[in-house]
């Protein structure tokens, strides 16, 4: 996405190239797969998400909210 958005910069004066740009450039909306979740708290994609009982959470950010969401750590 970082890429997409850099390029935009080069057609901000010239509005009928930047249509064309988004038209053929601009990255999908995912209905289903690794792209489709996105972490709530860092915003990651892919691999390594929690998505049981709707967490939507990374696996790097569920380790630092786990105990305020009411999970247990058990030794």
């Amino acid at each position: 996405m970082g890429e997409y958005l850099k390029s935009m910069k080069i057609f901000e004066n010239k509005p009928s190239k930047m249509a064309r740009f988004r038209k053929h450039n601009m990255p999908k909306a995912r209905k289903y797969g690794l792209g489709k979740s996105i972490c709530r708290n860092c915003g990651k994609k892919g691999m390594g998400m929690i998505t049981k009982y709707g967490l939507y959470y990374c696996r790097h950010c569920f380790r630092e909210v786990a105990r305020t969401v009411g999970f247990k750590k058990y030794s």
